[in-house]
């Protein structure tokens, strides 16, 4: 009996020893697995960790600041908008449009003109336009001549009508065709009350269309000596803001009704007062400088009813010399006068 209980306690004390084995191989096993994994892991790690280094050491590619993204993104943003301008700057030259700075810079440099004169006319008045190109102004190779030789531009001056493209518009178009000779003003339509900012707008494109020491507006009934014209301006080169013509200081009219009416009468004093001294508008010039300062400012330059006190208006606080030239008088032929209204 002792004999078989010895027995079984043996084999039990080997199933015991075997399980634990198990177990212990088991727990090996896991423990080689999971130390294993670390090591990986930290290898990956060490890895990561020496490319940060090599970044902030300068070995790799260096930390960039917020700053520094904004400026890239900035830098971006402008490339993107140069290579859209590029494109459309050579679709608009396959459409044979070409920038005007860039025209200008390929031109060869012109001499600068002398005066450009604005003759201001209206419809039905072909009559009094070709009376003075035959009296003064010239056609065809003696207007060219004029302006190649004396540094003189005459121009008619002109609007469009009210109902676009209807027959009045048509016969100036025609007219300009044979003679070359009319400047239109697109934008203006014409009205005899209109007058003062037709004169603005003359000047204020004229100024951007030609290069020349001076401008005139002249009327379409008054007749000029070109030549004398010419002496009394060149005289005045040395200024460099002149408003030159017959200058003279009439009544403000408050009177609804009458011809020279002043809807803005009572801004000029109470009662019988008069107008500052202004030019004559049958004729008068300024210099380049002021025909540029109405360019600049023609959408707040005030218009009274009346072309000559408008633009006398706008030199009243402005650094001007007035020349009272008694030759720029055109109520008669006197000695020595350069024009005469008819």
């Amino acid at each position: 009996m002792q004999s078989k209980g010895s027995s079984l306690r043996f084999t039990g004390m080997v199933i015991r020893s075997r399980i634990s084995t198990l177990l212990l191989s088991m727990f090996a096993t896991f423990a080689s697995l999971y130390v294993a994994g670390r090591l990986w892991q930290d290898a990956e790690n060490r890895v990561y960790l020496a490319k940060k280094l090599d970044r902030l050491t300068g070995q790799g590619r260096s930390v960039m600041s917020v700053d520094d993204s904004w400026k890239i993104l900035e830098c971006r943003e402008q490339r993107k908008k140069l290579s859209g301008l590029e494109m459309e700057l050579a679709a608009a030259r396959q459409e044979g449009f070409v920038s005007k700075h860039l025209s200008e810079i390929n031109k060869t440099p012109k001499k600068r003109s002398l005066v450009v004169i604005g003759i201001l006319t209206s419809f039905g008045r072909k009559s009094n336009r070709d009376a003075i190109r035959k009296a003064w102004m010239g056609t065809g190779v003696t207007l060219n001549k004029m302006e190649e030789q004396k540094g003189i531009i005459i121009r008619f001056v002109i609007g469009r009508s009210s109902n676009r493209g209807d027959s009045l518009d048509r016969s100036i178009d025609s007219e300009n065709k044979q003679t070359n000779d009319i400047f239109i003003l697109g934008n203006h339509v014409e009205a005899p009350e209109e007058l003062p900012n037709k004169t603005k707008l003359f000047f204020a494109h004229a100024a951007e269309n030609w290069d020349a020491d001076y401008f005139a507006k002249v009327n379409d009934d008054v007749y000029v000596n070109v030549d004398a014209l010419g002496t009394i301006l060149a005289a005045h080169l040395d200024k460099p803001r002149v408003y030159i013509g017959c200058m003279k200081s009439g009544e403000v009219f408050s009177e609804r009704g009458h011809k020279w009416y002043e809807p803005d009468w009572w801004k000029f004093g109470d009662g019988k007062s008069s107008y500052f001294r202004h030019a004559s508008g049958e004729m008068f010039v300024i210099s380049q400088a002021l025909a540029k300062f109405i360019s600049i400012n023609r959408s707040i330059l005030r218009a009274y009813a009346h072309d000559d006190v408008s633009v006398g208006s706008w030199f009243i606080g402005v650094d001007v010399k007035h020349i009272d030239e008694a030759k720029f008088c055109c109520s008669s032929w006197s000695a020595g006068a350069l024009c005469s209204g008819v």
